[in-house]
Formats: C-alpha cells, structure tokens, sequence
C-alpha cells in the first residue's frame, strides 16, 4: 500500500496559505469616493449638452418661419393678421406647432399695422428646452429673452454661454 504521509501544516503556513479575498473597506470606501467625485462632474456636464441638444430644434423653426412670412410679404405686401390667425384667409404653413415640435411652442404677433412680426419660441416645460425663449422679427433681429429659466436681454439667440 502506498500511503502518502499526512503532513500538517503549521499555523503560519495555514495563515500564509489563506489570504484575504476581496477588498478592504478601506479599498472599497476610495472607489466608492471616486465614482461620486465623477458623477457630480458628469451629471451637469451631460444634462448641459442634452439641453444644448434640444435648443437648435426652437432657433431652425423660428429661421423657417421668418422665411415664410417673408414669401407672404412678397405676396401680399403686408404680413397682416391673416399669416399669423388661424383663420379660413390663413396660409397653409400658419400652424405654429409644426410636426415633430418636441422642444418648443410657437407664437406669432403682427406689429406696425401689418408691416411688422414677431415670432416666438418657448420651451416646452418637462423638456429640456425648458426655460429657454427665443424670439424673430421682421427685420431678422434675433433675440434671448430667457435662458436657462433666468430672463437675459440678449441680441442673438443663446446656445452655451451668456454672450452672443
């Protein structure tokens, strides 16, 4: 019979031999810090860069709608009640809630006894477009009225930072 002899292994050896598996406290608590010390870096970083995603949506329709209201200028000599009412005289573009508006709601004013407009955009509440207004008139001057829900008075429409 070939019988291998029992070794028994001391206590330093059984210690040696069986070595922590796993992470400290210690190890754990430093990776757990670094992951809230990211987060709170990229959460307002990426909540920044979808609101600045939403916003183009609001400046490329109030740029569509100032170009047709000028095609009915050119027609009619006058922008008149009818480009921006919702009534039987109305253009067929004169609904300010276009398809696919996810963003925005829009409005139109009729100024200088039909010679003048403005239109506005208003972000939407519960989107990201929220608190942003963008306005165009006649005259192709842009404007921000509010930005980032504060009201602002600036001369172009506001993307990033609060200068044109």
């Amino acid at each position: 019979m070939n019988r291998q002899p029992v070794h028994f292994m001391s206590q330093a050896q059984r210690l040696s031999s069986s070595t922590a598996r796993g992470f400290t406290l210690v190890e754990l608590m430093i990776v757990v810090a670094i992951v809230g010390i990211l987060a709170a870096v990229a959460l307002p970083a990426y909540t920044d860069y979808v609101r600045r995603g939403a916003l183009p949506e609001g400046m490329s329709q109030l740029a569509d709608y100032r170009v047709k209201m000028e095609q009915y200028y050119q027609d009619n000599r006058s922008y008149g009640a009818a480009a921006c009412a919702d009534t039987g005289a109305a253009p067929s573009w004169k609904n300010f809630s276009p398809n696919g508006a996810k963003n925005f709601s829009y409005g139109c004013a009729i100024s200088d006894n039909g010679q003048g407009f403005l239109i506005t955009a208003t972000g939407k509440t519960g989107t990201s477009a929220a608190g942003h207004v963008y306005t165009v008139n006649h005259a192709n001057q842009q404007a921000t009225t509010s930005f980032k829900g504060g009201s602002v008075t600036k001369s172009c429409w506001l993307v990033r930072g609060n200068e044109c």
